[in-house]
This record gives structure tokens, sequence and C-alpha cells, in this order.
């Protein structure tokens, strides 16, 4: 069975008069595992597909399954819920707070997990050392590299080992060489069984993924 289904999503905006169709009936199926690349140009509607499939946008009509979850089913508590036990996120601005260190960043997302601090702090250095960051946990986030910040921002979305990864053009701000070793370090986590949802305007990352999801205009193409 499919980790995640897609159905009939449609997403529409409405500005004054003119209404705005960001997904126009897009069906996905991504199996559990797999590492899946969305690309399209801007207003393709990729950005608005995966803030729907994180939870954080209701579609206008259609459904997102996961988990064997009917996502917005789920009233508002149990939807955060659901965010923050099954889905890591990481972002193209890395969000990190300035003034946290690296190992305090990435403890961010288990603030409402019932666990002590001392396990809290060994939650955070094993997911920073599976980025290879093992040796900045004391780092602030303007003592790393745009590289080594991007890879805190990765721990701190696989920290609570969550079964899906949502990124949102995670290597747009950095260069060739720096965003192949990212691209990687997320090929390395989906050989360790994540499953990885990607949304990126680079089609050289599309050869880390199993496949890649064309969007056109809102549709799949």
């Amino acid at each position: 069975m499919s980790l995640i289904n897609i159905t009939g999503l449609k997403k529409q905006y409405t500005s004054g008069d003119d209404v705005v169709e960001a997904l126009r009936g897009v069906d996905i199926s991504i199996e559990d595992g797999e590492f899946i690349t969305i690309m399209g140009q801007s207003g393709s509607g990729k950005s608005t597909l995966l803030s729907v499939l994180g939870g954080m946008n209701h579609p206008t009509s259609g459904e997102v399954e996961m988990a064997g979850v009917r996502l917005y089913e789920l009233p508002g508590e149990k939807l955060a819920d659901f965010r923050a036990q099954h889905l890591g996120f990481v972002f193209q601005s890395f969000h990190l707070i300035p003034y946290l260190t690296a190992a305090e960043n990435v403890m961010l997302p288990l603030a409402i997990v019932a666990m002590s601090t001392a396990d809290k702090k060994a939650a955070a250095r094993s997911a920073l050392e599976r980025v290879g960051l093992g040796n900045k946990l004391d780092r602030l986030p303007n003592q790393l590299s745009g590289g080594e910040q991007e890879r805190v921002a990765i721990a701190r979305a696989i920290v609570n080992n969550p079964h899906i990864l949502l990124a949102d053009e995670p290597t747009g701000n950095l260069d060739s060489a720096t965003s192949d070793s990212v691209m990687a370090l997320f090929r390395e986590l989906n050989d360790g069984g994540q499953t990885i949802v990607m949304v990126t305007h680079n089609p050289d990352n599309g050869k880390y993924a199993d496949r890649t999801i064309h969007l056109k205009d809102g549709m799949v193409i």
C-alpha cells in the first residue's frame, strides 16, 4: 500500500474578483521509502503542493491520505500532532535561531515531546552525527558555513525520526559543490529508509531521486 495518496487535489486562491488555480486535480501515489523530486517552473504549484502535503494548507477539494490517515479530516490539534509525529520539514531558508547552538536548534522539535533533557540532548547529538556534524554541536549558526547550516536544518527535521521528510528547495541558496554534498546526504538518508519528497528547481537534483514528478500550471504532466 502507498504511504501517501493524493487524489483529485485542487487549491484555489481568491484575490478580489480573481480566482487563481494553484492546483488543478493532482493525483499522486508515493511508496514508503521512495525519494521523490517535484519539479516545475515558478508558479507551477509545486510549493503549494508541498504545503498541502505537509498539513499546512487546506486544499479547496480533494484528499491527502498519509500512513492510512486522511490528513484534512483531522481536527486542528490532531493535525498539529500528526505533523509533529510523522513529518520533518527542511526549507530553503534554514530558519535557524541565531542565538542557539547547533544542538539547541536541533532539539527544538522535541520541546513538546515527553523526554528527559538528557534524552533530548542525546537525540540531537545523534541527528547531528548522522549529518556529519557531530563535532560542531556547540557552534552558533554564524560559525557554520551555508552547507553546514543546511545540515543542521536537516538534523532538526529528522531528530524525531519522522516517517516522511518534506524539503522545499533545500539547495536553493547553496553553490553547486555544497548542493551536491547535501543531495548526497538526502540520498544517504533515503537509503537508510527515509521517505523524502523534495521540491526543487534544479534538474541536477533529480539524479539523486527515485523518480521526478513534473508540474505545469497546477497539474502533473
